[in-house]
């Protein structure tokens, strides 16, 4: 299952990137050819974050479909199935554009707060 590594990865990238705040959402591009399913993604997620900062963030995951410019008729398609071919000439001389992506967009942070109230960087 690698969703599992893909959890672990993100989870070590938002605690990273954290500097010790609590982690309240990932947002997730993952391009439709990475062939991820959401919801074991989401489950092992769940499971790496657990004693994290990143405990209990939600995440969101943003479905990137795939397109490419054909190299025959020079026209952009997007592709919903294998093989991969142009929607225009039906080429399969492809370069592609999108669908590969598997990145943390953003991060969601809560502020550190002092135990006066006041905004503090934290330990």
């Amino acid at each position: 299952m690698h969703e599992l590594s893909i959890a672990e990865s993100v989870v070590r990238i938002a605690c990273e990137h954290a500097g010790g705040r609590r982690v309240a959402r990932v947002d997730l591009k993952v391009g439709r050819l990475r062939q991820v399913v959401p919801g074991a993604l989401g489950f092992a997620f769940e499971l790496v974050a657990q004693g994290t900062v990143a405990d209990g963030a939600e995440l969101a995951i943003e479905d990137v479909p795939a397109a490419g410019r054909c190299r025959g008729c020079a026209r952009e398609s997007e592709f919903d199935d294998f093989p991969l071919r142009c929607a225009h000439c039906g080429g399969l001389d492809l370069e592609l554009l999108r669908g590969e992506e598997l990145l943390v967009d953003c991060l969601e942070l809560e502020d550190l707060m002092t135990v006066d109230g006041g905004m503090g960087h934290g330990r």
